[in-house]
């Protein structure tokens, strides 16, 4: 789950500036399940960047339980999403989340001493070094009705700190502190491309209509278009080189 910022350069309705974009725009949402596109909604700049998200993951998770029961679903976000009401019906709902959290004080002191090893080993092998470990139960004080698990990442990078942190409702089952950062939470990054493949290259980003309601439909317009291009992937290419190609890919091949 990711937001994106759409520019807009006319009067259309609900136009707003958005300081962390730079720009006045909108603010759709996406909701992939690896190349699966699952939602695209556009909101206006204003709102927070969950606005809705809550709504759209309970009305997707009830769609898929309804025909897989017993799958488990594990929710992927940056720390824009990493709010109590969207965690809390997450635990209520027997769904797994692992959220980016922005770093403050607090949480960066807590892992003091992570730094000071992650700098030491940094200086004797003149490379990047991190050390993984779990805050548990930790209470960040960001208004959450309750104390949750944090995963701090302490990287000594370029010569300095470079700290991370996600809240996650992964079990220690589910791997080690270094697995759940790494392995789980950074491969939400892989969404970007799918988005930039929305938006670059099926002209998403196209919503000049003078009303949401119809710039809603054209981003549908080209969120169908993906639906199309990515069974096409996955069905019609698979086993070929362009099972992975992209609208915007430059690929040669030939036809025998």
């Amino acid at each position: 789950m990711d937001a994106t910022h759409d520019p807009i350069h006319g009067e259309q309705e609900d136009r707003h500036f958005n300081a962390f974009s730079d720009c006045y725009c909108y603010l759709p949402l996406y909701i992939f399940a690896g190349r699966h596109l699952l939602a695209a909604k556009l909101r206006s700049a204003d709102k927070d960047v969950a606005d809705g998200a809550k709504e759209e993951i309970a009305r997707i998770v009830a769609q898929i339980r309804e025909r897989w029961p017993n799958v488990r679903v594990i929710l992927r976000a940056d720390s824009g999403f990493a709010r109590d009401d969207l965690m809390d019906w997450c635990e209520s709902n027997g769904v797994d989340y692992i959220f980016g959290l922005a770093r403050n004080v607090r949480l960066v002191g807590a892992i003091k001493r992570e730094l000071v090893l992650a700098r030491r080993a940094s200086q004797r092998s003149g490379r990047a070094e991190r050390r993984f470990t779990v805050l548990e139960k930790r209470d960040t004080r960001e208004g959450w009705a309750k104390p949750r698990k944090v995963v701090a990442k302490a990287e000594w990078l370029d010569n300095k700190a470079n700290p991370r942190f996600v809240v996650t409702s992964l079990h220690w089952s589910d791997g080690d502190a270094r697995k759940l950062y790494e392995d789980i939470y950074c491969a939400r990054g892989e969404m970007e491309n799918r988005i930039k493949e929305c938006q670059r290259d099926l002209f998403a980003g196209r919503t000049g209509a003078a009303s949401m309601r119809a710039n809603q439909l054209r981003l549908w317009f080209a969120a169908f278009a993906y639906v199309v291009i990515a069974a096409l992937r996955r069905i019609g290419l698979i086993g070929t080189d362009l099972s992975r190609a992209t609208c915007g890919s430059r690929a040669t091949f030939s036809i025998r």
